[in-house]
């Protein structure tokens, strides 16, 4: 129950060699660097594989079970035998400060065919391999021969296969795995490098003391595996498309709503399955991160839900959700201390009932705090609760610089201005809103990598309702140095959130 700190920024936003972020040394280095300044939580973005389709965000993607292979490090296979030093052909010439997904997957997909081709002829006999598909069964067999058949018809969504491909059966299945067996091999081998990579990443950092905090989209995307392997737990039609699909209802930043698209949940079926899709769900993501948050939590309570063929979100509903009955199941297998709730947005009482109800921690954003309400908002420093985290700002925000120069008003800028005593301006607005999160009473204070090293609007990591363009920024291995580690490492021992308060400075 002490209080900390620790930084966001995700995968694939780490140094490498291989033009996107990913498992190697880059992240071992990052983890070094939370040692050294005292930061005790390193959050990051789902690991789930990412498409071009979707604009590569981690919030889309074909499972909610399967790891992205795409951070597979190539380094790694070389120093675990699986390849040669010789095996890795010359990558191309990539920028290191943005990812590059489609050029990268090329060429990681190179070097993850020949590591399975070198090693195919054994690997089904391997007593690892063995165990790690027996463990990952619930969702690894339908997940190889999804992401199996999701190859052999060139990245196709599945609704657009041929008839015999588009509906899971037994018989159906026989047929698939005797005509793409290999293929199949392939797809849960990628998931075993994966993992084992994951898995060693992880527990350098807990050794250190570092904890990792993940991150669980509430829904799954239409074109998934989830929804292909488990029809039944959504509203569907007999063709397995959706009847309803979720969004957010009309406010005052858009008159019309937002449409999401994304499937909706039968509860009822949840439920009659005791949530066993959900149990597996979690259990899998907490097998990878000590701490989780549940994104868009408030769907929980209640979600907005609008019939198929609605061009906006203006005609939805709010319907019930699942609630206490879910989260009572989720929290008979793992505890309630490992979960966070995204409660930000729309929310109502009944949100933040059942966030009280299992204790979990809301998310206070120092961005939203100095509106008109300023002294009774409830984001705002003197107002937040020890049960809570507290960011400048989350990957969909602008970073604190961009913040600044391109979304505060005058009035906005006059009121933090009286709340710190100082003139803001670009040279310190991102030193005094970290000292603020720091200072603040909240249990875990959280900041952007792009917040500590200053960085300019031109480095966000989202800006929502946006298709192209996002998730890019990369970090330069240059920005972790000394400047940047005595800057983090005085503030987190200023403000107790490295556990060492009866030390002198």
């Amino acid at each position: 129950m002490k209080r900390r700190s620790g930084i966001l920024l995700h995968v694939s936003s780490l140094p490498s060699d291989y033009g996107v972020g990913d498992l190697g040394p880059g992240a071992y280095t990052f983890v070094d660097f939370l040692s050294k300044t005292g930061q005790k939580i390193w959050q990051i973005l789902p690991l789930n594989p990412t498409t071009p389709g979707t604009g590569n965000s981690p919030y889309s993607s074909y499972s909610a079970f399967a790891g992205n292979p795409l951070f597979i490090d190539p380094l790694s296979l070389v120093s675990q035998g699986i390849l040669h030093g010789d095996d890795l052909e010359e990558d191309p010439a990539f920028s290191p400060e943005k990812s590059h997904y489609e050029t990268a997957w090329d060429f990681k997909k190179r070097i993850l065919n020949r590591a399975f081709f070198k090693n195919m002829d054994h690997i089904e006999s391997d007593p690892n391999f063995i165990l790690f598909c027996d463990v990952n069964k619930f969702w690894l067999d339908d997940f190889s021969i999804f992401s199996a058949l999701k190859s052999r018809h060139n990245g196709a969504p599945w609704y657009n296969w041929p008839q015999e491909c588009r509906f899971k059966d037994p018989e159906q299945l026989n047929r698939i795995n005797n005509n793409l067996e290999e293929l199949i091999l392939k797809k849960k081998y990628w998931q075993y490098l994966f993992f084992t990579q994951w898995n060693k990443l992880k527990t350098y950092a807990n050794n250190k003391g570092i904890i990792i905090f993940g991150d669980l989209p509430i829904y799954i995307s239409l074109d998934s595996c989830d929804l292909w392997s488990h029809p039944q737990l959504f509203l569907l039609d007999e063709n397995n498309m959706p009847t309803h699909v979720a969004g957010a209802p009309p406010d005052y930043f858009s008159e019309t709503g937002q449409l999401w698209g994304n499937p909706l949940y039968d509860w009822d079926a949840c439920m009659q399955e005791d949530f066993l899709w959900w149990k597996k769900r979690v259990e899998q993501n907490l097998n990878m991160f000590d701490l989780l948050r549940f994104d868009h939590f408030r769907g929980f309570a209640a979600y907005w839900k609008i019939s198929s063929g609605e061009k906006t979100a203006v005609n939805g509903e709010w319907v019930k959700g699942p609630g206490k009955e879910l989260l009572q199941a989720l929290t008979e297998i793992v505890s309630p201390a490992q979960f966070v709730a995204e409660d930000l947005g729309y929310i109502t009482s009944d949100v933040l009932e059942l966030r009280d109800h299992f204790q979990l921690p809301g998310m206070k954003i120092l961005q939203f705090a100095f509106g008109p309400d300023m002294p009774s908002n409830p984001y705002i420093p003197h107002n937040h609760v020890y049960n809570c985290v507290v960011y400048t700002g989350t990957h969909d925000n602008n970073t604190l610089l961009g913040w600044l120069k391109k979304e505060l008003d005058q009035e906005t800028l006059l009121r933090l201005e009286k709340y710190t005593g100082k003139q803001i301006n670009k040279n310190n607005v991102c030193k005094e809103l970290i000292r603020m999160a720091m200072a603040s009473p909240a249990r875990f204070c959280i900041i952007p990598m792009q917040d500590i090293l200053k960085l300019d609007a031109d480095c966000r990591m989202n800006k929502p309702s946006t298709s192209s363009g996002n998730w890019e920024w990369r970090m330069l291995q240059d920005n972790l140095n000394q400047d940047t580690e005595k800057f983090l490492t005085d503030f987190t021992h200023i403000y107790g959130r490295n556990n060492s308060q009866g030390e002198s400075m």
